[in-house]
Formats: structure tokens, C-alpha cells, sequence
């Protein structure tokens, strides 16, 4: 056998050995997974795994996705195919941890076929691609009983909650009823409840029946949702209360909440001191004196907590920068600010493990001196949800005429840093006392109508007293945040190519608030514990402390100028028409005198603009190098100590060889 045969057969041995090789490790090593991103988001949280572990039953995950088609997609559906693979690897962790009770299969529904057709049965969305192909990228959950759960398509918006969905799927198709959630508030935030030939004969009229927020439709998909209304006097058939901005409730719903919380009943309540989404439902409404805040100091205060009205929580390092109106530059707004890990209870489950969330002219919860000191003999505890950090503080408005529109840039002038938290959310605990002792009088409406068929009815309104619980036999829960807009649509949610999605965290912290009150701390412990979008926070620093260079010299420029405004002015309005050519000339020459200094300070703001500028663009130069560099750098260290080494065993065999 002659050498060039000797070399091809080596070749396919290697070939062969190497193809061996991999199958032998791919099967062996499955189990063999690292994961080195920041939070972990591809491993399991522990409250995924006790779902797992409490699994009696076995279930079918059928993960379907049309992959041929989204290789002929255009560029949006294309770009899931890296998200798929993120998502069957997650579902592959789900299979491994579960012992044998989870089986996993891949479905590419072709066009006509059979599993297309049972794509489009599940309810499954479906975007058309071509006039054959259709796009589809969902999860059908089977229990050996015949129930199916769907998660109907893989949003990317929705990735920081992706093993939460597929975490809650699993638990409510083998444990748990829905929970019932029910709703009460001033805003049609769970719109008309009409459908059929009544949302047909609003139509016909010109109406166009009002939808739901998007939270509320977002927690029909998990739990059971009703709508109370704001004049009820009792509330039943409820396991969580949500009251969103209890704007001039009677007396008689805040005796129904009261009573409702004192005889066990777990409740949400948002109020605000001017909710943004508390908009004039008619035209004619534009323009008037109407309030747009809400409270219920009457149980707050019981509580030991106020939300002091025209007050607002601020804090400089916290404030977005955005543009307030169109064709405007962007500038920090103090009304709209965004709350990181720094402003969480990590002590709390509701909070713990949240990375991002804004709030809009959110309120204060302050605690009042006089509970606090009545609260030392209880046991009722208030405990901080979301605050903000160490630098924020409280600011105030004299009227509500100041916020509509306000001013976004003198709201920030005035603002004051303070040296604590001020508190946006809280948890209260412990065995609560009604606000209504002796309870509270409201119409008797059989009096009346019986008294409306005599003859001597009497023309003093008839009344009846309702009485209730005067203290709760058992410990309480009740969850507050000073703010409503934080889960309207506007801040909440955003629009896309796939409807409104969540922005941030800011559903999550309901979601939290509500899981946590129903008693699934597994399912809390999942919610957004990973996030995708990394802050730098070097970068950031730089960039604040930037600004605070340019914003003082800006100031200065702005001083100068209205100085020489008001100079000029007050030297115009004084002069007369013989003295105009001479005090003319002399203006002329101190304007400009003040414009070159104006364009030398200008000068210098973009000199610091452009130091930081390079500051930033030095920094992402060592980020790149540090990041590509070590591979080859090892790569090449390897290099040499192999070849050092070969060269020592080359010279230790020729020696030893002629030794020999």
C-alpha cells in the first residue's frame, strides 16, 4: 500500500472517528450545560423546578414553528429564528428537570398538512407569509385529561417573561382554578362589557364600545376577571380586590372595600395624586376645572398612611430623558421617572427580583405620625415595595392648573435633591380596624317604596344603618401604590407589529402584587427575573456627569443673555430721539462684546460635549479589546508552548537517538 493511500484512508478514519466523536459527546454531555449570563436565563429558577417536582401526572409540550417557511420569510420573521432556538433550549431545560412527566415534541407545520390544521384548532396566531405559507410560533400544552393550554404566540416583547408563561401554563393545567380577580374603579379600564348584537346596535349609533386596558385583557388570560361597580354597597364572589383610582367613590363603596378587607379578603388599591390617564371622555370636558386625583384617606389613614394631595416623588438620577413635545429637545423630565433594582424591597417577593419600572407624577405614601405611634401596639406593619433611591425627595404644586400642560423644564428647576427614599408602594399587614366603628347610614330603598303606596308618607328620606366587622379576626393583606398610570397603556405597554406589548416591568409588578396575595410564590419567584437589555452604567455615569457640566454652563449662557436683554431694554425705554445714534452705537458694541463671549462659552460646551463624546467612545475601544483580544491572545500563548515543546522533544529525540 503505496503512502498516497495510506494518507486518504487516515483521512476518512479521521472523518469518521470525528463524526463519532461529536454524535458520542452531544448524547453523552446533554445534561453538561453552563450558563454565563448575568441572571441566568437559561437555567431554571427554583420556583420552575418545585412546579416540576409537584407534577403527579405526565404532560405533552408541542412547541410549534414553522421553520422552513421563516427561511423564506422576510427580514421580521427571519429574525426569530435566534429566538426559537433560545426558547427550545429553555423548553429542553423544562424537559430535563422534570423527571421523565415532561415530553417535548418539534412541530414545522408545512402548508395543507395535518399539523397545520391543528396549528389553526389551538388557537395558535398565524401571519400570513406567502399566498401558501403561513407563519406560526406557539406552545400546546396536553394533560393525560384532556387539558390543553396554549401560550398562542412567542412574542420577543414578552422574552423577560417567557418561563413564567410556560411555568404558569403548566400550573394552572394540573393544580389550580382560576383566580378571581375583581375590579372596581372610576376609569372604564375594563371597558364596555358588550359583544354581539349590543357592540352591533352601539355602532349603528355612532358608538364605539370602549375596549379594555390592556392589563385587564392581559389578566383575563390568566385569571377570571369581573367588573364591580363604583356605587355597590357589598362585595362577593371576589379572592382579590383591584381598586385603580377610586376617584369620588360614595360613602357606602368604601364601607363595601372596608368590610371586604376586615373579613379576609386580599386587595390591590392605586391611587393617585393626577392620573394622566383620567382624560375627559367628551370634548366638552376639555377646558374645564375637573380633578384628575384620587384617594381613600378615610382607610389610608386607619392604616397609618396619607397620600398628601398636589405631591409628587422625584429624584434627579431616576428622571427620563425624553422629549415632552414634538420637534423638542429631550430633557430630563422629574414626572417621569425610572425605577431600577435600587428602588426594589429585595426583602420582598413583589419586588424582588424586578428590573425596570416607570411611573408618571407618582404620589407619596407617607406614614403619619399618630399611626405610627397607635401601630406599636398592633401588629400591623407597613413595609416599603418601591421607593425611591437615597437622593430623591418630595415636590408640590400649588394648583392642578399647573399640570395641564405643565412645565416640564421649570418642574425640574425647582426641584430639590433630598437625602432619603421616598416611599411609591408598600405592603400592609396585620389585623386591621374598620374605618367605620359605628358604621355608616344609606337610603333605605324598601322604606321608600313602601312608603310611596301610603298616604302619610313622610317627606324625610328613609334611612338604615349597615354595620359590619369592627376589627378583622385574622391578619390582613393589602398591597397600595401611589400611582394608577404606572399600568395604564401609555406607560405600561407599548405598541407594535404584535399589538400591545409589556414595557418594562411595570405588569409584572402587578402581577407579583397579585400572585403573592393568592399565595403562589413559585409562580413570583419566575416573573421577569431575567432581563435582556443590560444598562451601562459606566456610560451613564459619564453622561450624567456630563450634563451636569453642560447644564451649568448653559445656565450661564442663559444668565448672560437675559442680563443683556434686560440692559437692552431698559436702555431703549429710556433714551431719547437725539441721543438714538449715539446710545445706538454704544449697544451695538456691548452686544457685541456679549456675543463673543456667548460664542467662546458655546465654544467651550461642545469642547465638553466632545470630551465626553471621546470618554465614551474610549471606553467601548477597551470593551471591544477586552472582549476580542483573550481568545486570539490565548490562542497564540497555546501556540507557542506547543511549539516550544515540540521543539524540546525534537532536540530530547535527535540526542537521544545519536546517543543510541
Amino acid at each position: 500500500m503505496n503512502r498516497m493511500m495510506r494518507s486518504v484512508i487516515a483521512v476518512i478514519f479521521v472523518v469518521i472517528i470525528s463524526l463519532s466523536a461529536v454524535s458520542i459527546c452531544q448524547n453523552v454531555t446533554r445534561s453538561w450545560r453552563m450558563d454565563i449570563t448575568d441572571q441566568k436565563i437559561y437555567t431554571l429558577s427554583q420556583g420552575t423546578k418545585n412546579i416540576l417536582a409537584s407534577l403527579n401526572q405526565p404532560l405533552k409540550m408541542k412547541l410549534y414553528y414553522t421553520k422552513t417557511a421563516a427561511l423564506k420569510g422576510p427580514d421580521q420573521i427571519r429574525y426569530f429564528n435566534n429566538y426559537y432556538y433560545f426558547v427550545k433550549a429553555l423548553l429542553d431545560e423544562y424537559v430535563s428537570a422534570s423527571r421523565g412527566k415532561v415530553e417535548l415534541q418539534i412541530i414545522d407545520p408545512r402548508p395543507f398538512s395535518d399539523e397545520e390544521v391543528e396549528a389553526i384548532r389551538y388557537g395558535l396566531r398565524r401571519f400570513t407569509i406567502t399566498e401558501e405559507e403561513n407563519f406560526f410560533f406557539g406552545l400546546v400544552i396536553q394533560t393525560q385529561f384532556g387539558v390543553e393550554k396554549t401560550i398562542d404566540f412567542f412574542s420577543p416583547d414578552r422574552q423577560n417573561f417567557i418561563e413564567y408563561d410556560i411555568s404558569y401554563l403548566i400550573d394552572t393545567a394540573v393544580t389550580r382554578d382560576k383566580t378571581r380577580i375583581g375590579v372596581i374603579s372610576s376609569l372604564p379600564v375594563v371597558g364596555d362589557d358588550v359583544t354581539g348584537y349590543m357592540a352591533q346596535l352601539m355602532r349603528m349609533q355612532g358608538q364605539q364600545p370602549k375596549q379594555p386596558w390592556a392589563i385587564v385583557s392581559h389578566l383575563r388570560q390568566m385569571y377570571e376577571v369581573n367588573n364591580i361597580d363604583p356605587g355597590t354597597e357589598k362585595i362577593e364572589n371576589v379572592d382579590i380586590l383591584l381598586v385603580i383610582h377610586p376617584k369620588a367613590f360614595p360613602e357606602k363603596t368604601v364601607f363595601a372595600i372596608d368590610q371586604f378587607i376586615l373579613g379576609g379578603g386580599r386587595a390591590i388599591i392605586c391611587v393617585d395624586a393626577h392620573c394622566v390617564a383620567d382624560q375627559p371622555e367628551s370634548m366638552q370636558q376639555f377646558g374645564q376645572e375637573r380633578p384628575t386625583s384620587s384617594d381613600l384617606s378615610k382607610l389610608l389613614g386607619t392604616w397609618g398612611l396619607e397620600v398628601p394631595s398636589l405631591t409628587f416623588a422625584g429624584d434627579r438620577s431616576l428622571a427620563v430623558m425624553a422629549s415632552a413635545r414634538p420637534n423638542q429637545r429631550p430633557e430630563r423630565i422629574i414626572a417621569l421617572l425610572n425605577l431600577t433594582n435600587r428602588c426594589f424591597n429585595k426583602d420582598s417577593v413583589v419586588s424582588a427580583d424586578l428590573n425596570e419600572i416607570k411611573v408618571l407624577f407618582s404620589g407619596v405614601l407617607r406614614q403619619t405620625a399618630a399611626s405610627s405611634a397607635e401601630n406599636e401596639g398592633s401588629n400591623i406593619q407597613i413595609t416599603p415595595l418601591i421607593s425611591t433611591t437615597d437622593r430623591g425627595n418630595e415636590w408640590t404644586v400649588s394648583s392642578p392648573f399647573e399640570l395641564t400642560p405643565p412645565d416640564y423644564s421649570a418642574l425640574m428647576r425647582r426641584f430639590i435633591g433630598g437625602t432619603k427614599p421616598v416611599m411609591m408602594g408598600c405592603l400592609v399587614t396585620g389585623r386591621l380596624k374598620s374605618s367605620f366603628p359605628e358604621g355608616i347610614e344609606v337610603p333605605d330603598e324598601s322604606a321608600e317604596a313602601q312608603g310611596a303606596s301610603s298616604d302619610d308618607q313622610e317627606k324625610s328620606p328613609k334611612t338604615k344603618r349597615l354595620t359590619g366587622l369592627t376589627e378583622s379576626p385574622q391578619d390582613c393583606a393589602v398591597i397600595v401604590f401611589a400611582d394608577v398610570d404606572f399600568i395604564s397603556d401609555v406607560v405600561a405597554y407599548r405598541r407594535s407589529f404584535f399589538g400591545l406589548t409589556p414595557l418594562g416591568d411595570n405588569s409584572a409588578l402587578l402581577f407579583n402584587a397579585i400572585e403573592d396575595l393568592a399565595g403562589s410564590s413559585d409562580l413570583i419567584s419566575i416573573r421577569s427575573r431575567g432581563n435582556f437589555k443590560r444598562p451601562f452604567a459606566l456610560v451613564d455615569q459619564i453622561e450624567t456627569q456630563a450634563e451636569a457640566e453642560t447644564a451649568e454652563e448653559e445656565a450661564k449662557i442663559n444668565a448672560r443673555i437675559a442680563g443683556f436683554k434686560q440692559e437692552l431694554n431698559k436702555v431703549l425705554s429710556s433714551m431719547k430721539d437725539q441721543q438714538a445714534e449715539v446710545i445706538g452705537n454704544t449697544i451695538l458694541q456691548q452686544k457685541k462684546g456679549i456675543e463673543l463671549e456667548i460664542l467662546k462659552a458655546r465654544r467651550q460646551l461642545r469642547h465638553i460635549k466632545m470630551q465626553k463624546r471621546q470618554r465614551i467612545e474610549r471606553l467601548g475601544m477597551r470593551l471591544r479589546n477586552f472582549c476580542t483580544l483573550p481568545g486570539p491572545v490565548a490562542i497564540l500563548i497555546i501556540a507557542i508552548i506547543l511549539g516550544i515543546r515540540r521543539s524540546v522533544l525534537r532536540r530530547h529525540y535527535i540526542s537521544h537517538a545519536s546517543d543510541s
